[in-house]
């Protein structure tokens, strides 16, 4: 089995992905072949891990997908490798609000039997970080915290005062790093920016570092640490075998609907050989997607490919489907309005029926505007940047039958978001949300399905294959 750890800490803002991040390149960087993952929904550091490693950021997140999964895609994203490098969300031991450590960091790292080093911010301590350590290490006995790697550290007197009170805790030092502002990512209102919005300049900083890790870090103990983690038992989760056969491992949320609703036209040989284009929105403006959900579409029988809706004036040639995902729309509202021809392509395609999938920026850009910029107009709805913050996850039921999903299709997704969508009159809803609190939301209109709801299709495999086959009817009609 490959050799894991966890990095992790008290809580957010004390530099984890600073240090995982680091630790990835300086061990790539020395040929290792790093597998990058990350606790949690979020999209943009795993592209900061990405562009560590060289290979698709990874994220284990046991509240979409179910405990069951976190394992099995571990072991699918780090298959080949040498050395895989998680990093956590939030402190340690937060999770789903409510839900006890669902889905947080130490839940990941029992079920992936992988050791945790603790990133702690010292700069504001000396020797009460021995009891912070202390605790954070007693508390679950489960939780194997291998070491420490101090952050922050203001000089080398201060580093001594911290490693002579850890000395009293038991927990090995790994590394101590400074202050080093120059390699921090710039962040606005939903976080780091994502790496396809500065590629240069992210290369920059990912390669200081690793520098910064490689200069502060016992690299030689902590791949030591990572090696002395034990075997994982179970197989790894296969795109191809569940997209073939439906899901191999139970959803958090069962349903007997779940990707049950009949096809929309019989299976043939002249079907089944048929590959339906699938396009998939990316670039600066729809950065957020799920490595699993271009291979579950792929499995399901689908060409994918990928499209940048800020330079593209077409899609690409036969697309039968599209999918738009998330990113920061409304920071490119102008250069996406400005594409009046893709905004044509993209109505004409949806308004004949064929399947379109839209998750949170891609509901903003088919909308009729976005502040003021027009859009694509495919939805009767104006949507507006907003002061409040939407942020959490979420329960939800399939309120209508849509390309995705049969009305009565149980989901767990999130919602990431400082927008506001204002729906004309009749709109049909695309989810029931009934946690944390109940509401409709999202619209299903022809083959679109547009929604706030970020979701992990890796939870039911259905969703890939019900797209897929409705792309395919589509495009045979």
């Amino acid at each position: 089995m490959v050799a894991r750890l966890v990095v992790a800490a008290p809580s957010s803002g004390s530099g984890k992905t600073t240090v995982a991040t680091g630790l990835m390149a300086a061990f790539a960087a020395a040929g290792l072949a790093v597998s990058p993952h990350k606790v949690g929904p979020d999209y943009i550091d795993p592209g900061y891990h990405a562009l560590a490693t060289g290979r698709p950021g990874r994220n284990l997140d046991a509240y979409m997908c179910g405990p069951e999964l976190v394992a099995p895609l571990f072991a699918h994203g780090a298959r080949g490798c040498d050395l895989a490098v998680v990093e956590g969300v939030m402190g340690l031991y937060d999770g789903a609000s409510g839900q006890g450590e669902l889905a947080s960091t130490a839940q990941v790292s029992k079920l992936l039997r992988a050791p945790v080093v603790l990133v702690v911010d010292a700069s504001s301590q000396s020797r009460s970080v021995a009891a912070l350590v202390h605790g954070f290490a007693s508390w679950d006995p489960e939780v194997r915290i291998g070491g420490v790697i101090l952050n922050k550290v203001g000089s080398a007197r201060h580093e001594g005062l911290l490693r002579e009170a850890l000395d009293e805790s038991g927990v090995p030092v790994l590394g101590a790093l400074g202050r080093a502002p120059q390699v921090q990512a710039p962040s606005r209102h939903l976080g780091l920016v994502p790496v396809a919005e500065r590629r240069a300049e992210a290369l920059e900083s990912v390669a200081a570092l690793a520098s910064q890790v490689r200069e502060g870090c016992d690299l030689e103990a902590i791949l030591a640490l990572a090696r002395s983690a034990p075997g994982l038992s179970g197989d790894a989760w296969d795109p191809v075998a569940v997209g073939a056969c439906g899901a191999s491992f139970p959803n958090p949320t069962p349903s007997r609907n779940w990707g049950s609703a009949p096809d929309p036209a019989p299976q043939t040989p002249e079907r089944l050989n048929t590959r339906p284009v699938v396009a998939i929105a990316g670039g600066p403006a729809f950065s957020f997607s799920y490595a699993e959900h271009a291979e579950l579409l792929a499995a399901a029988g689908a060409d994918v490919v990928t499209f940048d809706p800020l330079r593209d004036e077409e899609l690409p040639p036969g697309t039968a489907g599209l999918v738009i995902g998330g990113g920061f729309p409304e920071v490119y509202a102008p250069e996406l309005s400005a594409n009046e021809p893709l905004r044509k392509a993209v109505a004409e395609l949806a308004l004949s029926g064929a399947p379109v999938a839209a998750e949170c920026a891609g509901l903003l850009y088919l909308t009729r505007e976005l502040d003021g910029k027009p859009m694509c107009g495919v939805l009767d709805a104006h949507a507006r940047m907003s002061e409040r913050l939407t942020l959490g996850y979420r329960d939800a039921v399939a309120v209508s039958d849509s390309s995705l999903a049969a009305a009565g299709t149980r989901m767990r997704g999130h919602e990431f978001h400082r927008t506001v969508v204002e729906p004309g009159a009749g709109a049909v809803a695309a989810w029931g949300m009934h946690a944390p609190e109940r509401r409709l939301e999202g619209f299903v209109q022809q083959g679109v399905h547009a929604s706030y709801l970020h979701t992990h299709w890796a939870a039911e495999p259905g969703i890939a294959r019900r797209f897929v086959e409705r792309c395919r009817g589509w495009a045979a009609a």
